[in-house]
């Protein structure tokens, strides 16, 4: 008897048009993961009635609900489709800035990069952003080299070198130069948001089986870093109970997964407030969409749709206990600032990714105990940034994500 194995299981997606169109065919992707499961549950109801022969009479089947859960190891690319559609964008590229007149001035232990004229903001760069230099006579210590904005005004970028111990020349004016805001990047918009389903296939080749799942929607995010280590994400799927099982597969040929590398904490870092805090031992991120299956109706084994609500974000990080820089955030209620940027090198150029969240408030300061260093505990949520906006130094968002890597 052939039993299956998820060595042989592949996962692959294709986003739908619309709702109650299952995509098919060709144009899906396969997914790397540590693990997947999706399945249909259904709601059951005890048959409670009371017969003279004192037995119980059975159950009734409800609503079906299809969904599940998606693991894996954050990396270049892989995610952020999904990571668009949780925070309802689709991922976009910042336009270049070319033909600048730089000048680079240190200013422990960040740099700045002042323009000769035109205006930073206009541009599109916010604050968070991993950008690069290039083109003029620029030294060669200051191209291709990951720069984190930690501060932005129309002719200035404050910028902290990502590259632990990295540093620039200073030098200017250069002229001819070129700013690159890397890759694309996503946040929660204002208006115009997008509603996305996929559908998903389970194949599982050692038994030619097919299970397909459409009008599923990515809810929840979660993001974790530890001190040393891979990187993870995992998602929380939801759908609407339908599944169709088949030995035929459904998204054919579809698009090798991604090969990029995977995010390792020991090439990222944290900023609070701006500050690179070189004492950050964990960090985990939580972006949830507040999707859950729509209404039951009479005569249907599913519900017509999903319902969304706010996209809300939390976390927390731990820090060795150094001071009460941190603790005093807590304490007066201060609202601050919390990036998170990882890389899959310590290269100057190495692949990112950018968390960004520019109104943030702890919600704990916990400190333990032990003959070990003293690590404290900050609990944080992240909210909606209303003096963000388009030609400000924040997008007016909770949160902002940027991937190198995106196409």
């Amino acid at each position: 008897m052939t039993v299956a194995q998820g060595i042989n299981k592949t996962i692959a997606y294709k986003k739908q048009t619309a709702l109650g169109s299952a995509a098919s065919g060709s144009g899906g992707t396969y997914l790397r993961r540590v693990t997947a499961a999706l399945n249909v549950t259904k709601d059951s109801y005890e048959n409670n009635e009371i017969v003279s022969h004192q037995q119980g009479t059975g159950m009734t089947h409800g609503i079906a609900k299809s969904g599940g859960t998606l693991n894996g190891l954050l990396s270049g690319t892989s995610w952020m489709p999904f990571l668009g559609s949780l925070l309802r964008k689709d991922p976009a590229a910042t336009s270049a800035i070319s033909s600048l007149s730089l000048t680079i001035a240190a200013s422990a232990p960040n740099y700045t990069i002042t323009r000769g004229s035109g205006d930073f903001l206009t541009g599109g760069v916010k604050i968070g952003d991993v950008i690069q230099l290039s083109g003029g006579s620029l030294a060669a210590g200051n191209v291709a080299k990951n720069l984190v904005v930690v501060g932005v005004t129309a002719t200035v970028l404050t910028v902290n070198v990502l590259n632990y111990g990295g540093t620039l020349t200073a030098e200017g004016p250069i002229a001819s130069c070129t700013v690159t805001v890397m890759g694309k990047k996503s946040w929660v918009p204002t208006t115009g948001h997008t509603n996305d389903y996929y559908t998903f296939e389970e194949y599982f080749s050692d038994l030619t089986r097919s299970r397909v799942y459409p009008d599923v929607q990515i809810a929840q995010a979660d993001i974790s870093m530890p001190a040393t280590g891979n990187v993870t994400i995992n998602h929380t799927l939801v759908g609407l109970g339908a599944v169709t099982k088949s030995g035929t597969q459904s998204l054919t040929s579809p698009t090798a997964a991604p090969s990029t590398e995977v995010f390792g904490s020991v090439a990222g870092a944290v900023y609070v407030g701006g500050t690179r805090y070189g004492t950050i031992t964990s960090m985990s991120l939580q972006i949830n969409g507040n999707t859950t299956q729509g209404e039951a109706t009479v005569g249907s084994n599913v519900a017509s749709d999903t319902q969304r609500g706010r996209v809300t974000v939390t976390g927390s990080f731990t820090a060795l206990f150094d001071g009460e820089t941190l603790a005093t955030v807590f304490d007066q209620e201060t609202t601050t600032s919390l990036i998170m940027v990882l890389a899959d090198a310590r290269t100057d150029a190495a692949n990112t990714m950018a968390f960004v969240m520019s109104r943030v408030k702890l919600s704990s300061d916990d400190n333990d105990d032990g003959e070990k260093q003293i690590v404290g505990t900050y609990n944080f949520t992240a909210s909606y940034n209303g003096s963000g906006g388009a030609a400000l130094a924040n997008h007016a968002t909770i949160i902002s994500v940027q991937d190198s890597q995106a196409a």
